[in-house]
């Protein structure tokens, strides 16, 4: 039975202790909008855990997003199966005609992406992900965008433009030419139901919440812009959009690269956080993240008080801002469990939930 007030569950980790051989093996990480009904998270559980070599990592729920986490892995072909499968059940138990939760959201089944781990590369996995895409319309009659390197054409690439406009505004794409689902264009019984899925291939991402000493969204959707890498829309003194010559807006580059950040308030929490995608570690390492937010938080006269980790993070991104806060500190660490205890300690990573290392951090060998 889940936990219904903080949940945060790994599972089955032994997978990483086995040896790969020749295995092509894919991480999944799909994002269902249900995050209040256990029965519902369960039964899509299940139905991955269904088909035979795929193992449930972790689960990661949120209330007042309304929003579920789930990671799994596995040989390609079974994890592909497995995704087909949790579609199916999702779309049966999930009516997004009466969904509401504070994260940006199209469909039930959101966003299904697959991320190559082991003796596969991203293009192939975008090959797997098309093939998937396009089932899941034939034969459950749900609309999908193909998206990040599974991508048909460049402006399906960005989650962020599928998704633009939310599930109601999903009808109303069907007649765009350029922004309807890859598949499926015609708004049916089953697409008010279910909304549309975004299925894609991408690298491993980081999916982190930063939370505030306040209640303000608009404190954290400040913050949310400065940081991110698309930036902020430039304003004038009057607050009206400055445009360049050809109409478009200006915008201010933002303080990282590699990351993609919004601003809300999580009634449960009673706090508003900045959240955050980082989808290049390497241009955006998880302490710079934490400390750029840090920084930005108290020029708007806010704090950061905490960091909130959805899903997992690599070890090795642990260790590195264990050696940040160690040399920023002036201490001499060198193990890797001991860094990964302070980056714990000083991104208070346990603000809100207990942060279990052995449950929150991908370890493969």
């Amino acid at each position: 039975m889940l936990n219904t007030e903080c949940y945060s569950q790994q599972l089955e980790t032994d997978i990483f202790q086995f040896s790969f051989f020749n295995s092509q093996f894919v991480e999944c990480v799909p994002n269902f909008s249900e995050g209040r009904d256990i029965e519902t998270i369960n039964a899509i559980a299940d139905a991955i855990r269904s088909v035979d070599g795929v193992r449930v990592l972790h689960i990661d729920r949120g209330e007042a997003a309304n929003r579920t986490v789930i990671t799994f892995v596995g040989p390609a072909e079974a994890v592909v199966e497995a995704a087909f499968r949790m579609v199916r059940c999702a779309s049966e138990r999930i009516d997004m005609r009466t969904h509401q939760g504070e994260h940006p959201r199209i469909g039930a089944t959101d966003v299904l992406p697959l991320i190559p781990i082991k003796n596969i590369t991203l293009e192939e996995c975008a090959a797997l992900a098309r093939t998937l895409a396009k089932r899941i319309y034939e034969e459950l009659g749900i609309p999908t965008y193909c998206y990040e390197a599974a991508a048909f054409i460049p402006e399906h690439a960005n989650l962020a433009d599928c998704r633009r406009g939310e599930y109601e505004g999903l009808q109303e794409k069907m007649i765009d030419a350029v922004m309807r689902p890859d598949f499926g264009h015609e708004y049916t019984e089953q697409a008010a139901r279910s909304g549309a899925s975004v299925v894609g291939a991408r690298n491993f991402l980081i999916a982190v919440n930063f939370n505030l000493n306040t209640a303000s969204r608009e404190v954290a959707s400040a913050i949310a812009a400065r940081v991110r890498a698309s930036g902020e829309v430039c304003r004038d003194e009057t607050g009206r959009v400055i445009r360049d010559t050809e109409g478009r807006a200006v915008r201010r580059p933002g303080l990282l690269r590699g990351c993609k950040a919004i601003g809300w308030y999580i009634e449960e929490y009673g706090c508003a956080q900045v959240s955050m995608n980082i989808n290049d570690v390497a241009l955006c390492p998880i302490h710079v993240a934490y400390m750029t937010v840090c920084r930005v938080a108290r020029e708007l006269g806010a704090e950061v008080t905490g960091t909130e980790l959805i899903g997992l993070i690599p070890e090795d991104c642990m260790v590195d801002a264990g050696r940040y806060f160690a040399s920023e500190r002036g201490v001499s660490i060198c193990g890797a469990d001991d860094l990964i205890g302070l980056a714990i300690e000083a991104m208070n990573m346990d603000d809100l939930c207990p942060f279990d290392a052995n449950q929150k951090i991908l370890r493969i060998v």
